[in-house]
């Protein structure tokens, strides 16, 4: 969802080429580093945009007579990105992976938890120091934008770093704590009850 309505909102700006939204997005994004988005997906994308009526192609003749696939967007088109803007971003913390392989390594003992937190701490470390690096590079005269898109991202991975701390300081008593176990429900239909039948006294 994002990559589409980030093409309509690019195409909204002005008509553009296939190639030409893939450089505007990565420039809007701060480069490949921050958000890598393939070729393919871009044209994918506007495939979809097109059948839904949200764009339109244009044939544009370029250089040597060559005919170019331009993109345009339609007032439906328009209508979908204003629902987008006015619509906030669901973030979802709770479906975290980390989180999934440490409970599965409790649930088999395929995998020491410790160690698990070990190497996620690990490269948490690593992506920070790249980061922090990264912004330190960035003139905050020219790429404001950018430093604060930066910052978000730190600023998640400190948290993280703080969360990894906390499981570890009390893994002990997770592993004091039975594995959560599904509800078992018998299947099928359920059995029918016995109609009951009402006497009348006279």
């Amino acid at each position: 969802m994002s990559v589409r309505n980030a093409l309509l909102g690019l195409l909204c700006q002005r008509s553009r080429y296939g190639y030409e939204l893939l450089q505007a997005f990565q420039a809007v994004m701060g480069g490949r580093e921050t958000w890598e988005l393939k070729p393919a997906q871009v044209y994918t994308t506007l495939t979809r945009l097109k059948e839904s009526g949200l764009i339109v192609e244009e044939t544009v003749e370029g250089e040597e007579d060559v005919a170019k696939r331009c993109y345009a967007i339609t007032p439906a088109g328009r209508e979908e990105l204003r629902r987008w803007f006015e619509s906030p971003v669901k973030v979802e913390h709770q479906r975290d992976e980390f989180f999934l392989k440490l409970m599965l390594a409790l649930a088999t003992g395929q995998s020491d938890p410790r160690r698990l937190i070990y190497l996620q701490r690990t490269s948490l470390f690593q992506e920070l120091h790249r980061l922090t690096a990264l912004r330190m590079e960035l003139d905050p005269y020219s790429s404001l934008a950018h430093i604060l898109l930066l910052d978000q991202a730190i600023m998640h991975l400190e948290a993280d770093l703080r969360w990894l701390d906390m499981i570890e300081s009390r893994l002990d008593e997770v592993l004091k704590q039975p594995v959560p176990q599904p509800e078992l429900r018998p299947r099928g239909r359920p059995p029918k009850q016995p109609k009951t039948s009402h006497s009348t006294s006279t």
